[in-house]
């Protein structure tokens, strides 16, 4: 496992690079689709924020490596619900 910092520097990582694809779909798509970029983007703010909170404060009584694992799993469903997001707009 990785340590928390690379973890936290991994998720920050990953969620600026979404917010810069929204970004970039917003201002080069159609007049619509600035409402539904402004919520995306809005998610992906609120995910990168609860990840990096949840990488401080793991759950008690859970094992390390389990409860790690599924951070990262849990994340990498999230990112790709959101790059599914990014890709409608």
């Amino acid at each position: 496992m990785a340590n928390k910092r690379d973890l936290k520097k991994s998720i920050n990582l990953i969620c600026e690079e979404l917010f810069v694809e929204c970004i970039a779909a917003s201002l080069y798509g159609a007049e619509g689709v600035k409402a539904n970029g402004d919520a995306v983007l809005a998610s992906i703010i609120k995910t990168e924020s609860d990840f990096v909170s949840r990488v401080s404060h793991p759950e008690p009584g859970m094992s390390p490596a389990k409860y790690y694992r599924d951070l990262r799993e849990s994340f990498s469903a999230q990112v790709g619900e959101l790059i599914d997001q990014i890709a409608n707009l």
